[in-house]
């Protein structure tokens, strides 16, 4: 079975404090999704925040960079054009072990790559030139090859069919990823929350998540409640007995790189 997963490449320095995050491995990969548990995403949105957390001297025409420990993190993540989060789309074929993964001057943010080599000829590389793995179509074929140096390396084919299904599951995880995402700012840093998940959207190049839906109010009388009330009333004056039943509506709430390869490094990551 040939899975594809969008993943994120984690880092998480020692003391990190503005917000929870989890634990995770050095120069590893994180899978996107919506199931990741609130510390991961602390964890996911604090890496893609520091990937873009250049030194005030990269920075250009970007506005001041406030005082403020919080606002200055994020700083280069809300006021950025060219954003990018050091990761990209993995590719595991269960059967041989073979693994397609980013390389490190990989970035999320060119995941619609996938896309245009699905559509037609060319090729992706990963890493820094010469590229040590490839994405090619040849014909109806992907092919991709993890270690170019090697004639006996580990080659993963697909067909072009099967690649299009799987982007489709990236994408799906991606918007879930959003929408998780959307909801955990809006809970953990509400003063940021617009702008922050404005920024999501355009690194992975998606629509804005959906609003969670308002609770309904404990007063609000449903359609069939009223009917009964007005049957009831009726019941009443005929046999002189209270029958009404006054029952409330149920009510529901939604629940809440490598050195030199990054395109901006974060003076709180240590440098590789």
């Amino acid at each position: 079975m040939i899975v594809m997963q969008p993943v994120l490449e984690t880092d998480t320095p020692d003391g990190f404090d503005l917000w929870p995050v989890a634990a995770t491995e050095r120069f590893g990969f994180l899978p996107l999704s919506g199931a990741l548990s609130p510390a991961e995403i602390g964890a996911a949105l604090m890496r893609i925040a520091a990937c873009n957390d250049g030194a005030p001297e990269t920075e250009g025409d970007l506005p001041p960079r406030p005082a403020g420990r919080l606002e200055g993190f994020l700083h280069g993540l809300l006021y950025r054009d060219g954003l990018h989060a050091a990761g990209g789309l993995r590719v595991t074929d269960d059967s041989t072990g073979a693994t397609f993964a980013p390389g490190p001057c990989d970035g999320l943010e060119d995941w619609h790559d996938w896309y245009r080599l699905a559509d037609s000829s060319g090729r992706i590389g990963h890493g820094p030139d010469p590229q040590p793995s490839r994405a090619e179509r040849l014909g109806d074929t992907i092919r991709l090859t993890v270690d170019t140096d090697r004639n006996d390396g580990p080659v993963i084919e697909l067909p072009v069919t099967e690649l299009r299904r799987l982007l489709a599951g990236a994408e799906r995880d991606l918007t879930g990823f959003l929408a998780a995402a959307s909801r955990w700012i809006s809970e953990h840093l509400p003063a940021h929350a617009t702008p922050l998940t404005a920024a999501l959207t355009r690194l992975l190049g998606l629509p804005l998540p959906l609003p969670a839906p308002a609770p309904k109010s404990h007063n609000a009388a449903s359609p069939v409640s009223a009917r009964s009330r007005t049957r009831a009333s009726c019941t009443s004056g005929a046999t002189g007995t209270p029958t009404t039943t006054n029952r409330r509506p149920t009510s529901w709430k939604s629940t809440p790189t490598h050195a030199g390869c990054a395109r901006w490094s974060s003076p709180m990551t240590e440098a590789r």
